[in-house]
């Protein structure tokens, strides 16, 4: 199987996350989830974005530079909201990239992506604050043009961050189904 970067949200290094590291573990897949923090995680949506606010985004970013290290210049890039950000950061510098899944985030600015590569978007149905749609449109059009295979998932009714088991938007149903797609994606890679 292949390697996995998974970047957490502004949350922070929650449980969640590191189930979600277990779970492809499970699968097979070597995988580093680092904290971008190291700080303790949150369940309050503000905390968490005091959290980030208080690290910073360069750190942040070397941290999440600092655990690729140990990966194949082949690892799947992956985050959860915040997270995807970091994902976005680091795609040009990865151009051998086995793909990217992009998990309740995308920014509404669509930057470099090789030709050919393989990408999801999974999004709550809607999400106007976290990922609006001209986000999503932008995403649909700069993949169409690098002749990217680029998927889209949509989850009507589901909060933000529906995967995570302990916030109060989980949804188990689309929770299993996003990772049932995850994990096909991830097999192919």
């Amino acid at each position: 199987m292949g390697s996995v970067a998974l970047f957490h949200s502004v949350y922070g290094l929650r449980p969640a996350v590191l189930r979600a590291a277990d779970r492809l573990r499970a699968a097979g897949h070597t995988v580093a989830a680092p904290d971008l923090y190291r700080l303790p995680a949150t369940d309050s949506l503000e905390e968490g974005f005091a959290l980030a606010g208080k690290v910073g985004f360069p750190p942040m970013l070397a941290r999440a530079r600092a655990a690729l290290r140990e990966l194949p210049d082949s690892a799947v890039l992956a985050g959860f909201s915040m997270g995807t950000s970091l994902v976005e950061a680091l795609l040009p510098e990865r151009p051998r990239a086995a793909g990217v899944v992009l998990i309740a985030g995308a920014s509404e600015e669509f930057g470099w992506v090789r030709p050919g590569l393989r990408a999801q978007l999974h999004v709550a149905d809607p999400d106007p604050e976290f990922v609006p749609p001209a986000a999503i449109d932008r995403w649909t059009a700069g993949m169409a043009s690098a002749e990217a295979a680029f998927e889209v998932y949509r989850y009507p009714g589901v909060g933000h961050l529906w995967v995570d088991e302990d916030l109060p938007d989980h949804d188990r149903l689309a929770a299993d189904l996003m990772w049932e797609r995850c994990a096909e994606f991830l097999r192919l890679s």
